[in-house]
């Protein structure tokens, strides 16, 4: 079993951490007390779906939601190993997209759910990526004030991310994962054989969410990735050992701070922009998709703070150069499509969830692997570095 790492505190965190085991298969422990689970992670994990399933929660039905680009690559081989370990499962397969996450789609996974009879004690079963697992999860959180739920994550921003921690919602026109509830799954499987079915920009935007895990506290880590990207993207060894560390890093800070009254809002570098900026284009995803929000917002982050003398702007190009050498967006100008303006992005931001009592929040950086939570930045200081970018 691979020992979750020292959680990062609200102040900066440059504690060495110890690199995850290198085993064919890993398994990181989210330790919750009794709400404890594991994230597997190796190839093939999804033919032992129905196993792993059974052996935690024993004579479960299920009802698997997922989208329509999913379903045509992987349903099948879920359904068989679901019947193979004897769990009776229905399926709903939704439209593909971020404008999935809505009440609509929300009505449309409570509605399969409660017409599959399934009590409380059954599981609702996510295949697919973050808006799946979200939407997915939201909906197990709701039906009957709680249900089981096990996420089966079929992208790497999913693997690394959002499958692991509990937080489950979705959008709406005022903003990004504004409904939701904190409802952790019963396990995790993240079968790294299933990321080969992704197109160079999806696997490009999941890395992303992994380099942010460097960047938080991690600065071996963030080196590593200087140094294995192409093999990172190419898979093998190096591809799960990355998605290992970015679980253990994830556990950590989630076993100590559930519900981000503290040291979680760290996991958030880069999102208070990349959020805006997704909010104003709409999540088109011709134009913008989360992960290359992500890696736009860290950019600005570390180029914020440098502008405020946090940092230097040698690490903000470092940070920048990397996620550009993997395919990664890092400016507002490289988003296609008509320009953004700064009051629309101010008041996505302001909409943020980590704003408290009006103040903003930002999670700002002293430099790479030292980010740590700012609660009194100023609205003027955050217009002007956004006229500065709009115009870079």
């Amino acid at each position: 079993m691979t020992s979750p790492a020292t959680p990062p505190s609200t102040g900066s965190a440059s504690a060495p951490h110890a690199p995850a085991r290198v085993d064919k298969e890993r398994r990181v422990t989210v330790s919750l007390g009794e709400r404890s689970y594991d994230i597997l992670i190796g190839d093939g994990l999804i033919d032992r779906a129905g196993e792993e399933i059974a052996a935690r929660l024993a004579g479960a039905r299920a009802v698997v939601v997922t989208d329509a680009t999913v379903a045509r690559l992987h349903l099948q081989r879920l359904e068989i190993a679901l019947a193979g370990a004897g769990i009776a499962a229905s399926s709903l397969t939704l439209p593909a997209g971020e404008t999935t996450k809505s009440f609509a789609q929300l009505e449309r996974v409570v509605d399969a759910i409660l017409a599959a009879r399934l009590e409380r004690g059954d599981v609702v079963i996510a295949l697919g990526g973050g808006v799946i697992g979200d939407l997915a999860g939201f909906a197990s959180a709701i039906v009957k004030r709680g249900m089981n739920f096990v996420q089966i994550p079929t992208t790497l921003l999913a693997q690394v991310d959002s499958s692991v921690g509990g937080k489950t919602g979705i959008n709406t026109p005022r903003g990004k994962n504004l409904v939701g509830a904190f409802h952790q799954p019963v396990l995790v499987l993240a079968d790294t054989a299933l990321l080969d079915t992704l197109s160079p920009r999806e696997f490009a935007a999941g890395y992303a969410e992994v380099v942010k895990y460097g960047l938080i506290d991690r600065p071996e880590f963030f080196e590593f990735l200087e140094a294995n990207r192409a093999a990172i993207f190419a898979g093998g060894r190096q591809r799960s050992e990355a998605i290992a560390i970015s679980c253990e890093a994830k556990a950590a800070v989630v076993a100590a701070d559930e519900r981000e009254t503290g040291a979680r809002a760290l996991l958030n570098l880069g999102h208070t922009f990349g959020h805006a900026l997704e909010r104003a284009v709409a999540y088109d995803p011709g134009r913008l998709v989360h992960g290359e929000g992500v890696a736009i917002g860290m950019a600005l982050a570390h180029r914020f703070s440098a502008r405020l003398g946090l940092a230097t702007g040698q690490d903000a190009g470092r940070v920048a150069a990397h996620l550009a050498a993997a395919g990664l967006p890092t400016e507002i100008s490289a988003i296609p499509g008509p320009a953004l303006d700064r009051d629309t992005l101010m008041e996505a931001i302001a909409q943020d969830k980590k704003v408290a009592r009006g103040r903003l929040v930002f999670i700002l950086t002293r430099g790479i692997g030292q980010a740590f939570v700012s609660r009194d930045v100023e609205p003027a200081d955050v217009e002007r570095f956004l006229d500065e970018e709009l115009t870079r």
